[in-house]
C-alpha cells in the first residue's frame, strides 16, 4: 500500500521544526539573556516540540501519503489511487485535497477515454473510406493516410512533403492555397503511373487541428471512367456523323429515285434495293464496331485478371471463320506450340482480337492462298517497353496478300484509317477493326507488331502476358 511506503519521519520533523521555530528562537533568546533559566527554557522547548509533533504529525503524514498517490497517478502505475478505506482515514486538509484530486483524475481519465474513442472512430472511418485520404499539417507534410491512398501514391517516409507522393503542380498549388487560408479547393489532374488515371483532388481545412498536427484533408476521387465516357460520347458523335454521312446520303438518293423516276422500273428497283441493303448493312456494322470500341475504352484502365487458354480460343476463332475463308478458296493453317502457356486476359475480348485479325487476313489476302496462325512462348516482345519484367506468348496471323506500304504501318490502328479506302469499303470494312485490337491490347498491357512486304503479304503479331502460374521458367512476372 502507498501509505506504508511513505517516508514519514523526515516530512514530520521538517514540519514540526518549521512550526516550532519561532517559539524555540524566543526561548533561546530568553535563556541567553538570563531572563529565563536555561533548564526551564529547555524543558519548555521540549514540551512545545512534543505538543507540536502530536498536532502536526498526522496531517503531515497524510499529506505525504497524498503526494505519493499523486506521483503514482502521474506515472499511471498500477495500484496508484488510494484505497477507499485509506482515503476515508485521511484527516484535514489531506482528505479534502485527495478527494478533489481524485475527482479531477477521474474526470481527466473519462475525457481521455472519450478522446481515444473518438480518435479510434475517426481512424476507422478514414481507413474504411472508399477513396484515398491524406492528412496534412501546416507545412504540407503527410501526417496520415489510409490504405487506399498508400496503394495509389505509394508508401512515403514519416512527415514527408506531399510532393514526394503527389508530383502534380496543379494539385500541390491547390493544397498550398488551402493551407494559406482557403476553406476548400478542388482540382482535376492526371496521374501517369502506374497506369494513366484521371483524378479529382478535394482539399479542405479541418476546423480543429488534430493531435498529430493535421490541419487539412486531401481526398482523391478516380474520375477516369467519367472522363472516358465524356470523351467517348464526343468521339462517337464525331465519328458516327462522319462515317454515316455517305451511306445515309446514298440511301436518301436511292429512296428519292425509287419514289420518282424509277417508281415503275422493276429492274432498277432490284438493283437499287441491293445497294441500299449493302449500305444499311455497312451502317449496322459501323454502329456495332463503335459501340464495341466504346465499351472497351471504358474499361481500358482496368487490367483483366482471368486465366485464358489460347489453344482452344484460337482454334475456335479459326473454325468460326473457316466457311468465309472457304468462299474465297482460302484455308487457315494452325501452327500452335505444344503446351502453350495460358495468358492473363478477358476471354471474349481476346476472341474479338483474333477474329478481327483473321477477318482482315481473309479480306485482304489473295484468293486461293493460305492464312497461317502461329503461337509460341516469347521471352520478350520486340521493342517491348516492359520486356525485362514479364514473359509473353506471341500469336501471329500471316496472310499472302498485296501487302501494305511502309508509310501506312504506324497509322493502321487509328480509327477509320484505311491504307486503301475504296477497297476497304468495297470489302465491307468499317476502319475500326485494328483500333479495337489496339485498345483491347492496351487494356491487357500487351503489344501489337505489324510487318508487311508489298506484294508478299502481312503479319500481325500479338504479344500477351503469360499467366503467373504458367510463366516461362527463369522469367520474372
Amino acid at each position: 500500500m502507498i501509505w506504508r511506503r511513505v517516508p514519514n519521519l523526515f516530512p514530520i520533523a521538517a514540519a514540526v521544526l518549521a512550526v516550532n521555530a519561532p517559539s524555540l528562537i524566543v526561548l533561546g533568546i530568553l535563556g541567553a539573556c538570563g531572563l529565563l533559566p536555561v533548564s526551564l527554557a529547555v524543558i519548555a522547548g521540549a514540551a512545545i516540540f512534543i505538543l507540536a509533533a502530536l498536532v502536526v504529525a498526522r496531517p503531515v503524514r497524510d499529506l505525504a501519503i497524498v503526494r505519493a498517490a499523486v506521483d503514482a497517478l502521474s506515472t499511471d502505475q498500477g495500484g496508484g489511487p488510494l484505497s477507499q478505506w485509506t482515503a476515508l482515514k485521511l484527516v484535514w486538509p489531506a482528505g479534502g485535497l485527495w478527494r478533489a484530486i481524485f475527482r479531477l483524475d477521474r474526470l481527466w481519465r473519462e475525457r481521455v477515454h472519450a478522446a481515444n474513442e473518438q480518435l479510434s472512430a475517426a481512424e476507422a472511418v478514414i481507413a474504411a473510406a472508399p477513396d484515398p485520404l491524406i492528412l496534412l499539417n501546416q507545412r504540407r507534410q503527410i501526417v496520415g493516410a489510409n490504405i487506399r491512398a498508400t496503394a495509389l501514391v505509394g508508401a512515403t517516409p514519416e512527415r514527408a512533403d506531399l510532393s514526394v507522393a503527389l508530383r502534380n503542380p496543379s494539385a500541390l498549388a491547390a493544397v498550398d492555397a488551402v493551407l494559406r487560408g482557403e476553406v476548400a479547393r478542388a482540382v482535376d489532374f492526371t496521374l501517369a503511373a502506374p497506369t494513366e488515371r484521371q483524378l479529382r483532388a478535394r482539399i479542405a481545412r479541418i476546423d480543429r487541428p488534430s493531435a498529430d498536427g493535421a490541419v487539412a484533408v486531401l481526398s482523391l476521387h478516380d474520375i477516369t471512367e467519367l472522363k472516358r465516357a465524356e470523351q467517348m460520347r464526343a468521339d462517337f458523335i464525331a465519328n458516327a456523323s462522319h462515317e454515316l454521312r455517305t451511306p445515309l446520303s446514298t440511301l436518301l438518293g436511292f429512296i428519292e429515285t425509287l419514289r420518282g423516276p424509277a417508281r415503275d422500273d422493276t429492274e432498277a428497283s432490284e438493283r437499287f434495293l441491293a445497294i441500299m441493303h449493302e449500305q444499311a448493312s455497312r451502317m449496322t456494322r459501323l454502329v456495332q464496331d463503335l459501340l464495341s470500341l466504346s465499351r472497351i475504352e471504358l474499361n481500358e484502365h482496368v487490367i483483366p485478371k482471368d486465366r485464358v487458354a489460347l489453344d482452344p480460343l484460337l482454334r475456335h476463332a479459326a473454325e468460326a471463320l473457316e466457311l468465309r475463308a472457304g468462299e474465297r478458296g482460302m484455308s487457315i493453317q494452325m501452327e500452335l506450340a505444344v503446351g502453350l502457356p495460358d495468358v492473363l486476359g478477358d476471354h471474349d475480348e481476346l476472341a474479338q482480337v483474333f477474329q478481327n485479325l483473321l477477318d482482315n487476313a481473309i479480306k485482304y489476302g489473295r484468293p486461293g492462298t493460305s492464312i497461317t496462325v502461329t503461337a509460341d512462348a516469347a521471352s520478350r516482345p520486340p521493342g517491348g517497353a516492359e520486356a525485362s519484367i514479364a514473359s509473353f506468348v506471341s500469336v501471329a496471323v500471316r496472310d499472302h496478300g498485296d501487302g501494305i506500304a511502309r508509310e501506312h504501318l504506324p497509322r493502321l490502328t487509328e480509327r477509320f484509317y484505311r491504307a486503301d479506302t475504296a477497297r476497304s469499303r468495297e470489302l465491307g470494312g468499317t476502319g475500326l477493326g485494328l483500333a479495337i485490337v489496339k485498345h483491347i491490347l492496351n487494356r491487357h498491357r500487351g503489344f501489337l507488331e505489324i510487318e508487311s512486304t508489298p506484294g508478299l503479304g502481312s503479319s500481325f503479331a500479338v504479344f500477351l502476358r503469360t499467366h503467373p502460374a504458367d510463366a516461362v521458367r527463369g522469367v520474372v512476372i
